[in-house]
């Protein structure tokens, strides 16, 4: 199906939570957010992984559009991460003999290590890609991790200059996008949540390597910023550090998390002729909103963002949430955005 048409389309930021069947939660949240492998995670293996991904993907997809979502993901079951299943793929990384990075708060990450050219060696994507198309009949899309957060999240010791590392993650991406555009998917987003780490670095190369990674790709292209998961990070800062540059990639579609945060809406006038996938379902809140509640919180940004370029999701991923809930809240942002919708219309 074609993107839709009608107002206010609803649609996932990428992740939806992985069956208890499919993978211990538990061994999930001792490695946060993994860069690289945590084969320990899956409760199934050899053989039998593909297909039991392939079964828990057909679940998230029937979630969503049972909830009443517009524009369904795969999930994302099979991954690990948002980033490491791509990010592993590529030549130039070892993953096996990984290096470490030390965050700002001083806890040590395991993160692959780049030693040699960053290539793109095959299609990482497009087979869980065509599955979602086969099984499904809502409009699509994929998610990849952009090439700057990619950049960030490796030990680098192959390249001199860090712009350098990024522009070759672009053109790995890239790549990997004209792929994943071959199989008909309908959207296709970039994760890039490391350029609010790193405003200074995003503002001397961030968005060139965007607008690399999305050169010739045709369609709706969303680029994604957050503030993290929230089962990693539960206090989060109110505003953004690296928001309106942003306005200057190609990308048709900023997708921004709001709720958690209580963003000022008011920064959505740094991003005009933009299509704003607005974060409306608030992650770190283990109740369900109420359609009301998201209604309102559409409503709060359509006083900056015409109603034609607004898209309502969750703030971040889904992946940590219990199952239950996380079609709950899909379920209350369809029947907001139906509310809002309807008012609309008069």
């Amino acid at each position: 199906m074609p993107y839709p048409t009608h107002l206010l389309p609803t649609t996932v930021v990428g992740s939806y939570p992985q069956p208890d069947w499919l993978v211990d939660r538990v061994t999930l949240h001792q490695h946060g957010v993994p860069r690289v492998h945590a084969h320990d995670m899956w409760r199934v293996s050899g053989t039998l992984l593909e297909q039991a991904q392939d079964d828990a993907t057909i679940l998230a997809i029937r979630s969503m559009e049972q909830a009443g979502i517009d524009i369904v993901t795969d999930g994302e079951i099979r991954r690990e991460s948002y980033s490491s299943r791509f990010a592993l793929a590529l030549d130039g990384i070892d993953a096996d003999r990984p290096g470490e990075l030390r965050t700002h708060s001083g806890r040590v990450t395991k993160v692959p290590r780049v030693v040699g050219p960053i290539g793109w060696v095959a299609e990482v994507e497009t087979r869980g890609m065509a599955f979602l198309r086969r099984n499904t009949d809502r409009a699509t899309k994929i998610t990849l991790p952009g090439p700057f957060t990619l950049s960030r999240q490796v030990q680098n010791d192959f390249y001199t200059d860090e712009e350098e590392l990024a522009m070759a993650y672009a053109e790995a991406v890239n790549a990997e996008l004209r792929a994943l555009k071959a199989t008909g998917v309908d959207v296709v987003q970039l994760d890039e949540p490391w350029v609010r780490q790193a405003p200074d670095q995003a503002a001397r190369y961030g968005v060139r390597a965007i607008n690399r990674a999305l050169e010739g790709i045709e369609g709706p292209t969303v680029v994604h910023v957050c503030f993290g998961y929230a089962a990693v990070m539960a206090d989060k800062p109110s505003g953004y550090s690296f928001l309106a540059e942003l306005g200057d990639t190609t990308a048709q579609q900023i997708s921004i998390e709001a709720a958690q945060p209580r963003l000022d809406l008011g920064v959505l006038r740094d991003l005009a002729g933009k299509t704003i996938m607005l974060g409306v379902l608030d992650l770190n809140d283990p109740a369900v909103e109420t359609a009301a509640a998201v209604a309102a919180r559409i409503r709060a940004g359509l006083r900056f963002v015409d109603a034609e370029r607004l898209v309502p999701a969750p703030d971040c991923g889904m992946k940590y949430l219990p199952r239950q809930t996380a079609f709950g809240k899909l379920k209350a942002l369809a029947e907001g955005a139906a509310i809002v919708r309807r008012e609309l219309a008069g």
